[in-house]
């Protein structure tokens, strides 16, 4: 799971992640109305890029992508 008020869309997550769970793209118009100001402005000033898991259910929780993120954006969940 990504939270969005810390990630900062660096990519150090797609990077890692050996199973290509992640990817970096512009932040949903949806997705971005939820944060708040101060959020807002951090991600206007990077760019308005986040990751987003379009490959979950690929995941192994092998936890690479949490220890490579610099933000600690990222924590592992389990699937229902």
């Amino acid at each position: 799971m990504v939270n969005f008020k810390r990630c900062e869309g660096k990519g150090d997550c797609a990077v890692v992640c050996p199973e290509q769970v992640f990817e970096v793209r512009r932040i949903d118009a949806a997705d971005y109305l939820q944060l708040g100001p101060l959020q807002k402005l951090k991600l206007r000033m990077h760019g308005m890029m986040v990751a987003y898991t379009p490959n979950a259910e690929a995941c192994r929780a092998c936890g690479a992508c949490v220890a490579a993120c610099p933000e600690r954006a990222i924590t592992l969940a389990r699937a229902n």
